[in-house]
């Protein structure tokens, strides 16, 4: 039994494209199905893309098998739980760039349309957060939305509309932060070469920051070091970097106070304008204290352990400490900044 997964493990169907350096199941439990010609195994699928995972992703599998003379054959094979394998879906294929991998299947885009980008992103998010992360992309790549949304385990209707999201290996230590940048190819296919751009470094810059990322960090400010890290030296006006936002203030509509973490919801109302609002807040910090200044909140957030103390009080603490006004005024001059945007 052993030896046939071993050999099978060493010939995934659909992942001879992809540049795996370790595959092997592990964690086998065999119950009969059936009758003494058939067996279900459920095991565990570990497999390690070389040059990227420093630990194994875990795949859940339940495997069929049969009886072939005096051995066994794998006749079907399936995710046990979670989400499905990238080959699951599809026969894989790679490109490799210089700071990324694409892994992407035959019948997708191709994946060496990414290449380009995620070279230019992995430095771009060096050169404000510094090496203190891997400084490469791993970067998949399903064929369609729908299968987007299976890699998520998520409702397609849900992330219609968002281009990216950064996750976490599917069986990693809950240490290990989130390290890898899942596309919906119908979404960025759609983007500008802008767009495209801006889409993955901000992805990037969640990969470099997550070991500082926690779960007290607000969403304005780990989504809004993100666009702003994507837009830096863009060349851009804030009214064309945040047009929701200044059609709303032109409007007569402004915010009223920093956007909630609920507001970054995937299909929430207003998303676009909460991206916006945060980008803006994390701009505002950038021309006033220094970009450095920026990711020393942001870090100081991360490394700030609060035991007994609520998050608003803990951020107000330390917003005073990094920048010398507590969330009060630096939401007045947001507002302030915000207003700006009229024209």
């Amino acid at each position: 039994m052993a030896a046939l997964l071993d050999e099978r493990a060493r010939a995934l169907p659909g992942a001879s494209g992809l540049p795996l350096a370790e595959a092997g199941y592990r964690n086998l439990l065999l119950a009969a199905d059936g009758g003494p010609d058939r067996l279900t195994v459920a095991a565990d699928l570990a497999v390690r893309v070389a040059g990227y995972d420093e630990y194994p992703t875990v795949y859940p599998r339940r495997l069929a098998l049969a009886r072939a003379g005096d051995g066994w054959r794998v006749e079907r094979e399936e995710s046990a739980s979670g989400p499905p394998a990238l080959w699951d879906l599809g026969t894989g294929r790679s490109a490799q760039g210089a700071h990324c991998l694409v892994l992407g299947l035959a019948d997708g885009p191709d994946p060496a349309g990414l290449l380009a980008v995620g070279d230019r992103a992995a430095p771009a998010v060096s050169a404000v957060w510094g090496a203190g992360w891997a400084g490469r992309l791993l970067l998949e790549l399903p064929a369609t939305e729908a299968q987007f949304a299976r890699l998520l385990e998520a409702d397609p209707a849900g992330w219609t509309g968002m281009a990216a999201v950064t996750v976490a290996a599917p069986g990693a230590p809950r240490h290990a932060p989130a390290d890898r940048v899942l596309i919906n190819p119908e979404t960025y296919g759609r983007l500008s070469d802008f767009g495209r751009q801006a889409v993955v470094t901000h992805e990037a810059t969640h990969v470099a920051t997550r070991a500082d990322t926690r779960a007290w960090t607000p969403l304005w400010l780990s989504e809004g070091v993100a666009d702003w890290t994507a837009y830096r030296d863009c060349g851009r006006s804030p009214r064309q970097i945040a047009p929701e936002l200044a059609r709303d203030v032109a409007a007569g509509k402004p915010p009223t106070a920093l956007p909630a973490d609920r507001d970054f919801t995937a299909g929430a109302t207003g998303i676009a304008q909460a991206y916006e609002q945060a980008w803006l807040a994390c701009e505002l910090i950038a021309q006033r204290h220094g970009p450095d200044r920026l990711v020393g909140l942001y870090r100081a957030v991360g490394a700030d352990d609060g035991a007994g103390e609520d998050r608003e009080r803990r951020l107000d603490r330390l917003l005073r400490a990094e920048l010398g006004v507590g969330t009060a005024e630096f939401t007045r001059l947001w507002l302030a900044e915000v207003a700006t945007l009229a024209g």
